[in-house]
């Protein structure tokens, strides 16, 4: 059912002069902060044989400055993608030239599982903090359920993430980090989670996409006030990232390319507008500055229920992110 509760959107602009005219909306998280409803990824994602796509030289510190000149500001990285201190060096060039301020910025990183230890996390994120040259992010997620000995895949720790919460709600009390929250919790996770604590996360990032649409979760989290925001928001649309049992659609879709062309847009642009409409935040990633201006350009044009009937059809809850590698660890999610 396409719903989604208006009064988290605040349709105000409460950034600087930089920000172009058409500048996405932002959204109240639970906590009281204001979070940009639409963002920019850093992680590299798989390649079709599910291995990581490595950082290339300064490429994701150009791409953050390019998305900030495209009027992002919402911006997504964390501990394991070997990329915080280029996006700190991006973000403190803008700020340094005075093309932003900090509080402009919205930065989210993430807790990798061999800190999971609730006296390990604060010591974590204050790591992350010297690599990415700032005093606070805005957002600090629990990166998956479950905990590692190392930052291998193996062993494993016997650690709960109600443990791990505990951390996590101690770095927001210190001013590390504005907001909390998670990433890769499945529906009874979260529940789990969100019962356990007076202090719930104001954020749960998953995969989604066509494919994964996430109906489950983003039911319980909007009408819990969390808001969710969608990593791998493409997920197999393009034909040389896509898995050989990847389902449809691809980017050159039939039905997609007539709703494109009927919107004056592109295909990406459309998914991109669709996952904004069902209340999910996207964070697409590019290092290309053409595609990372024409994944912005989505706030002046809106879907009508024909085209959102055929967008949710393509809903089979297919994962692109399925890190199997981790199926044997206790409180993996999928």
């Amino acid at each position: 059912m396409f719903i989604f509760i208006n009064f988290v959107l605040l349709f105000v602009v409460v950034y600087g002069d930089s920000v172009p005219a058409c500048s996405a909306p932002v959204a109240r998280l639970n906590d009281g902060h204001l979070m940009p409803r639409f963002g920019f990824g850093t992680w590299l994602g798989l390649d079709k044989y599910q291995l990581p796509v490595p950082v290339d030289g300064e490429a994701v510190q150009l791409a953050v400055l390019a998305a900030i000149d495209a009027g992002y500001r919402h911006i997504d990285t964390a501990s394991i993608y070997d990329d915080e201190d280029q996006v700190g060096r991006a973000v403190n060039q803008k700020i340094a030239d005075g093309a932003v301020k900090r509080e402009d910025m919205f930065i989210t990183t993430k807790l990798w599982n061999d800190r999971h230890a609730s006296a390990a996390v604060v010591a974590a994120l204050q790591e992350s903090l010297q690599r990415l040259n700032l005093t606070y992010v805005d957002l600090f997620l629990i990166h998956w359920p479950f905990a590692t000995e190392t930052k291998n895949i193996r062993p494993y720790a016997d650690i709960d993430y109600l443990e791990t919460w505990r951390g996590m709600v101690e770095a927001k009390r210190l001013g590390l980090a504005s907001s909390i929250g998670v990433c890769n919790f499945n529906l009874t996770q979260l529940r789990r989670l969100w019962d356990s604590h007076e202090l719930k996360p104001a954020v749960l990032q998953v995969e989604t996409n066509l494919n994964q649409q996430q109906p489950e979760l983003r039911q319980f989290c909007h009408s819990r006030g969390v808001q969710v925001v969608g990593y791998t928001p493409f997920g197999s649309l393009f034909p040389d990232r896509a898995a050989p049992d990847a389902p449809p659609p691809r980017a050159d879709d039939p039905q997609l390319l007539a709703i494109a062309d009927r919107h004056n847009k592109t295909v990406p642009q459309v998914v991109l507008r669709y996952l904004f409409e069902l209340g999910v935040t996207p964070i697409p990633k590019s290092v290309t500055k053409s595609r990372i201006e024409q994944n912005r350009d989505i706030f002046d044009f809106s879907l009508d229920e024909f085209d959102r009937q055929q967008l949710r059809s393509y809903h089979t809850g297919h994962r692109v992110v399925d890190l199997k590698i981790f199926s044997d660890a206790n409180h993996y999610p999928f």
